[in-house]
């Protein structure tokens, strides 16, 4: 007599299908970085995951001194992190040309209050309505609606 087990196709896609929904949420996905390389310090690097299931690679920065001249057009997202290393999204708007006066009185200060401690920034947006289109795949329910 041999084993068998009978396999229910409808549970097995409905639990696949729950299993996707579920998986639409915004999540960090760390990214493997260069470390490992001879020569070639580690590159601050990781990827956003949207509702939309599309993956945007960041650079990551501490919030304590970002380089706003340097940061031009891009998607920038505030994050927090728990005691476990899992990042929260804190913040996620576009910054313009010139982003540097509005980002950092508005912005950014509102990113600290709310307990951010490191800014992605992703640069790979042809243009502001890309921006503006990742911007609302990335916006969470907790996630704060400023604007840099």
């Amino acid at each position: 007599m041999a084993n068998t087990r009978a396999l229910s196709w409808s549970a097995a896609l409905r639990d696949l299908k729950d299993d996707r929904t579920r998986r639409q949420d915004v999540r960090e996905e760390r990214l493997r970085t260069t470390a490992g390389l001879r020569g070639a310090p580690a590159l601050a690097l990781s990827a956003w995951r949207g509702r939309s299931g599309k993956r945007y690679v960041v650079g990551v920065h501490t919030l304590s001194e970002p380089d706003l001249d340097e940061m031009g057009e891009a998607v920038v997202i505030a994050v927090r992190r728990d005691a476990s290393g899992i990042a929260e999204l804190v913040s996620v708007a576009t910054s313009g040309q010139s982003p540097r006066e509005h980002l950092h009185r508005t912005w950014l200060a509102g990113a600290r209050r709310r307990g951010a401690t490191e800014m992605h920034v992703h640069r790979l947006a042809e243009g502001e309505a890309e921006r503006s289109a990742i911007v609302d795949d990335l916006r969470t329910e907790h996630a704060d609606p400023l604007r840099a």
